[in-house]
Order: structure tokens, then sequence, then C-alpha cells
């Protein structure tokens, strides 16, 4: 039988990311909360971008009380001199990232007719742009180290138009294919690109629909699980996509959805 030594040993080779520095956006709320919360526990350094600073200070002083380095960067990125903005403080911190979690989103959802310039851009800007931006800041440093992990967080409705997908699931589309091209540049020097897909999770980015229990109800009769989704469900999948374990796993959309995509 192998030893509880041996098995923390492989288990630390495999998972832990001791040493390592993620940024993860989006990361005082909902599923961005959570994997920050994940990846710090698993030994990463972690910097927890969004706008809010009250959020972001009750983040990060969870994580902190429990003996996680974590800090926090208060930012917008819904323009690009933001997002470099945030990008070259949240570097300051604890260094250049291993690690980028792109989770921040808006979700702007108007009737396809009632969809303007302004909602439009807005949704592009920081849905789809401030990855780019921020993975074409990061992306090559890791590259030239030899180690990377950009992970994209995108939605169902990047897959299937649903309660008025509009701009925001023409973002998500997008978004899983910035991910392949990543991948395609950046994955031959030990940078995997993949992307997250939840179902509905009960977060504050989807307060309209959690406001609806019959839609609620609807949703999760959809799935195989038959519940709807928690910010906590994609802590294990985050903490493998950011590790050793996953090496050989680039340009993947990974549905962590209870069955929804498949039910």
């Amino acid at each position: 039988m192998t030893s509880t030594a041996s098995q923390q040993s492989y288990l630390a080779d495999l998972f832990s990311l001791d040493g390592r520095v993620a940024v993860v956006t989006g990361g005082s709320s909902g599923i961005g909360r959570a994997i920050a919360g994940a990846l710090a526990r698993a030994g990463a350094s972690v910097v927890a971008v969004a706008r809010g600073e009250e959020r972001l200070a009750a983040a990060v002083g969870e994580l902190t009380a429990d003996g996680c380095r974590a800090a926090w960067v208060a930012g917008d990125l819904g323009s690009r001199e933001a997002v470099r903005a945030v990008a070259e403080e949240a570097a300051a911190v604890y260094g250049e990232p291993d690690i980028l979690v792109n989770c921040a989103g808006i979700n702007l959802r108007p009737p396809m007719d009632e969809l303007d310039e302004d909602v439009w851009d807005a949704t592009m800007a920081v849905n789809l742009e401030a990855p780019f931006l921020l993975g074409r800041r990061f992306g090559p440093g890791m590259a030239e180290r030899g180690f990377g992990r950009i992970i994209h967080i995108s939605s169902q409705q990047a897959h299937r138009a649903f309660v008025s997908s509009g701009a925001y699931g023409v973002s998500k589309g997008a978004l899983e294919s910035l991910a392949r091209s990543q991948a395609e540049a950046w994955s031959p020097y030990g940078v995997t690109c993949n992307t997250l897909v939840p179902g509905f999770v009960m977060t504050p980015l989807n307060a309209r629909l959690s406001a609806d229990p019959e839609r609620v109800a609807a949703l999760a009769a959809r799935t195989m699980a038959g519940r709807n989704g928690l910010a906590g469900d994609f802590a294990g999948a985050a903490v493998y996509l950011a590790s050793r374990a996953s090496a050989y796993v680039t340009g993947q959309s990974i549905c962590v959805d209870g069955g929804f995509s498949v039910h």
C-alpha cells in the first residue's frame, strides 16, 4: 500500500501551485472569487482584480486569514488604457504571473432589436478585448519562462442561444476562439490556454435570472445533476488547469455544468 507521505508527494507534484503567481480578474465575487481562493489554497500567490475595493478587500482578507498569500488590485477593464494599467499594477505585486484567469465579465442582455452599439462595445471591451490584452501582456513572458496557464471563463451562450444571448453570447464564443489562437501560439513553449464553460451558476453576474424562481428551476431541470451550479464547483477544474497535471491539455473548452450541455 502506498504510504501517506508518498501519496502527498505524488499529488503535490501533480497539483501543487507552490511558487506560482496567479492573476485572477473578476476575483472579488462569484466564480472568480472561488477560483482565486482555490489557487491560493493550492499554494499560488494570487492577485485578485476587480472594480469594487470593498469586495476585493473582503475576498483577499478571507484568504490571508487562512494563511494564503493574496493581494488585490482595483481597476476597470472597460478600456485599453485601464487594462494596461491594471496589468502593470498586478505584475508589480508578486512579479510576472505564471497563471492568468480571465473571469471578469459584464452581462448586458437587451433583446437583439434593442441592442445598441454602446452595449456591444462595452461587452466586447470587458469580455473579449481585456482577455486579449492581458494575454498579450503576460503570454510571451510565460513562454519565455517555459511555463504558463491561461484560463478563460466562458458560457453556454458561446454554444447555444437562450434567454437573449445578444452580445454576451457573441463575446463568449469569440473568447473560446481566442483561447485556441493563444494555445496555437504559445503551447509549444509550455503555455496552455483553455476555457471553462459554466452552465447556469447562482452568482451576482446572473442576478436577473436568479430572481426568477421558475426560470431557475427550469434551468436546473436541464442539467443531469439536477441542480444549478455553485461557484465552488469550479475550484477543482481551475487547480487542474493551472497545475502541471494539465500540461497536455490546451485549446480546449471544458464544460463544468452538471451535464447541462449534453442533456
